[in-house]
């Protein structure tokens, strides 16, 4: 594989661990991908109610709980560490502020195009922006608005296909269309930051994800353009993902007709693994009496079946049957906990023993 490249940041895999909240990919799980020549990143959705006991409320707990995984992955790795901002947050400025301050490696952010996103870094920071897009056309839009009004062209893009696990940026009807699939989209994505890349003398290198689950996976989309691959799914069955291990165990569990595509809280279509606690949601059993945390702009208390904070809370300490966990496309895959070692070790084998079969 060649290394990833982002300004002089260099990642001697080209592999980003993607942004999982609530508590899936904190400082355990990130600082063991960098350990190992990836891109490890720890989601910022959620911290508000890890670090709750800690703090008056939840953005106040939310910045301690930034801090504090930041702090604790520069401890245990040299390596390279991202933070994922979800646009949809409602405490989204605060988390990129911090995120900036402790000076995070990059910030990649979606759920919604962070379109003010250069707005948070001071000269002289040295913390990247990478947007999360799902199309060529909102590349392109995103590109030209950070220029208008930033003079600043995006770090790198990460074009996230409809196989992605949690929140997707597409239409129930186009998650199975093949004009949204990420093999289309990559080559359209490339050729967008290729085209604003060379009117502005920068190179932007294009990360795809969503339903990359091998090796050979990663070549292929390569072979399509893109520099460096987004997984997520993948990273849950290791042994230092930070969710518990229930949460592990239901992706071993978990058949292919177990994942469906659930209406969120914050306004998007999600795919996650069926549970009791979502049958339960079907049947309108589970109705939110008020709003706890504030966490999500497009979340309507008054019309919302559950409040998705708690639920992913509650999965991520284990307690499945008062949540779920949101899994990519290829989540019932998975066979076994190993270490990330393993994984990016087997990752690379099979990168390479493809590339041999191909090249002859």
């Amino acid at each position: 594989m060649k290394a990833l490249k982002i300004g002089n940041l260099c990642a001697s895999v080209p592999v980003v661990q993607g942004g999982m909240g609530v508590g899936i990919s904190l400082s355990g799980l990130a600082s063991a991908v960098a350990c190992e020549g990836g891109i490890g990143v720890i989601s910022s959705a959620g911290l508000g109610a890890i670090y709750g006991e800690r703090a008056k409320d939840y953005r106040e707990a939310s910045v301690r709980g930034l801090k504090e995984e930041l702090r604790k992955a520069r401890e245990a790795t040299r390596g390279i560490i991202g933070v994922n901002v979800m646009v949809a947050m409602s405490n989204f400025a605060d988390m990129v502020r911090t995120a900036v301050a402790e000076k995070a490696d990059i910030i990649f952010s979606g759920a919604g195009l962070p379109l003010n996103l250069p707005a948070f870094l001071p000269e002289g920071a040295r913390t990247k922006l990478a947007p999360i897009v799902s199309s060529a056309r909102a590349a392109a839009l995103l590109c030209r608005k950070w220029f208008a009004d930033y003079r600043y062209v995006p770090d790198a893009i990460v074009v996230e296909g409809p196989k992605a696990g949690g929140h997707l940026g597409y239409k129930r009807e186009q998650l199975d269309d093949a004009d949204y699939a990420l093999e289309k989209l990559v080559p359209e994505v490339v050729a967008e930051a290729e085209r604003f890349g060379a009117e502005h003398g920068r190179h932007i290198p294009v990360i795809a994800g969503g339903g990359i689950y091998t090796g050979e996976d990663i070549y292929r989309i390569m072979e399509l353009g893109a520099e460096g691959v987004q997984m997520g799914t993948r990273f849950v069955t290791t042994e230092e993902c930070d969710a518990a291990p229930a949460f592990k165990q239901s992706y071993i569990d978990a058949r292919r007709e177990d994942i469906e595509i659930i209406e969120s809280p914050v306004g998007m279509p999600g795919r996650a693994l069926h549970s009791s606690f979502l049958e339960q949601v079907k049947a309108g059993i589970r109705r939110p009496k008020s709003c706890p945390f504030d966490c999500i702009k497009t979340c309507d208390v008054t019309r919302s079946p559950y409040c998705i904070m708690l639920a992913l809370y509650n999965a991520f300490r284990g307690k499945l049957q008062n949540g779920y966990a949101f899994c990519g496309a290829n989540a019932w895959r998975a066979e076994k906990i190993q270490t990330v070692r393993e994984l990016m070790a087997s990752l690379c084998s099979e990168y390479d023993r493809f590339a041999r079969k191909v090249r002859g």
